[in-house]
């Protein structure tokens, strides 16, 4: 009985997303120039990296990358999450092998979906502030003419 219990169980969880394909993911994060400043938000703990660089998130977060670097503005990056067609197979397989509670715990993690854009690269724009104007330079005194002779 304990053999047919793990018998269905596998078959149940062959075409779960949570097993095939896990519930986290790699994001590649890079950069022109590199060197910028990346604030990855949306994870349990904020992470901040340098570019070029990578984190591991969770697949079901809502995550934003802002990069920032002295001289340049600011960016922010909303990631989107999508379910790509390896994704979308796993979950299916849920249901052609009546693994309902997979298709759940797929839902729940997030484990059908990817984030996009994936790798997330970025421009950075020279900032535009106005720069303070320099203090200008005291003239000297206009030299005085010299009293002419024989007056």
């Amino acid at each position: 009985m304990r053999l047919v219990g793990i018998m269905a169980l596998s078959v149940m969880l062959g075409g779960c997303a949570s097993v095939t394909r896990g519930t986290t993911e790699n994001i590649s994060i890079s950069s022109t120039p590199s060197g910028v400043e990346a604030v990855v938000s949306g994870l349990e703990v904020p992470t901040t990296c340098t570019t070029p660089c990578s984190v591991v998130v969770k697949r079901n977060a809502d995550i934003s990358i802002t990069f920032q670097k002295e001289g340049y503005e600011p960016q922010i990056v909303p990631l989107s999450r999508d379910i790509p067609t390896s994704g979308a197979a796993g979950f299916a397989g849920n249901l052609l092998l009546g693994g309902v509670v997979g298709m759940g715990v797929d839902a729940a993690t997030g484990a059908a979906t990817d984030h996009k854009p994936n790798p997330v690269i970025v421009t950075m724009q020279p900032s535009v502030r106005a720069r303070p104007a320099a203090p200008k330079k005291p003239r000297p005194p206009a030299a005085t003419p010299a009293p002419e002779a024989g007056t």
